[in-house]
């Protein structure tokens, strides 16, 4: 690679970055060209090489999110010591960004503006469901909780509870009440204890 597409590439990434930080703070309304390029330390046009609207920016931010996520997913089944190990280490992804000054999951934010969302956009982000729920339903099934049959529904509702506890969690400003609500649904059976 020439150094001419090293920078290339270096600016392209460093525009996913902030981008990625602007829709995690602020959603896909967030994504603004002239912010970000600031942020960056580049000019407004130049983002525009890399991407040619808001459209593609924000598909591309959230299909590397999901691609982000979904490797940190296999990172914890393979270091948990079992699929039960694993499912109970599933909250700590969306506890991570409540950590980074009350940020909230990228997919989730850009959800909640579905009406709004391009449909590129919109697709990658339900991509990022999708793969939470595909690889809940692997851990849910190796762990004998539910039957490969119940355990996309089972997924759903797991995905659904996490994500909603980091909504509830981030409108207060309060990780403990994150802890305290995935307690809560350990408690009452819905995650593994």
């Amino acid at each position: 690679m020439s150094k001419q597409d090293t920078m290339k590439e270096n600016a392209k990434e460093a525009i996913l970055t902030a981008a990625r930080e602007a829709a995690m703070a602020y959603g896909y309304g967030g994504l603004n060209f002239r912010d970000l390029a600031e942020t960056v330390g580049i000019k407004a046009a130049s983002i525009n090489y890399h991407f040619a609207n808001k459209a593609a920016l924000g598909a591309a931010v959230a299909r590397r999110y999901w691609q982000d996520i979904a490797a940190d997913l296999e990172a914890i089944a393979a270091a948990a010591s079992d699929p039960l190990e694993a499912l109970r280490r599933y909250p700590d992804i969306f506890r991570a960004s409540l950590a980074r000054e009350n940020r909230m999951c990228l997919s989730s934010f850009m959800a909640a503006e579905h009406d709004e969302l391009p449909e590129a956009v919109l697709k990658e982000v339900q991509s990022f469901a999708d793969v939470n729920v595909a690889w809940l339903s692997r851990q849910l099934t190796a762990a004998g909780i539910v039957s490969a049959e119940e355990s996309a529904d089972r997924a759903f509702a797991i995905y659904a509870a996490v994500a909603g506890a980091q909504v509830i969690a981030r409108s207060r400003a309060a990780i403990a009440l994150f802890d305290t609500l995935i307690a809560s649904y350990r408690a009452a059976g819905l995650l593994p204890g």
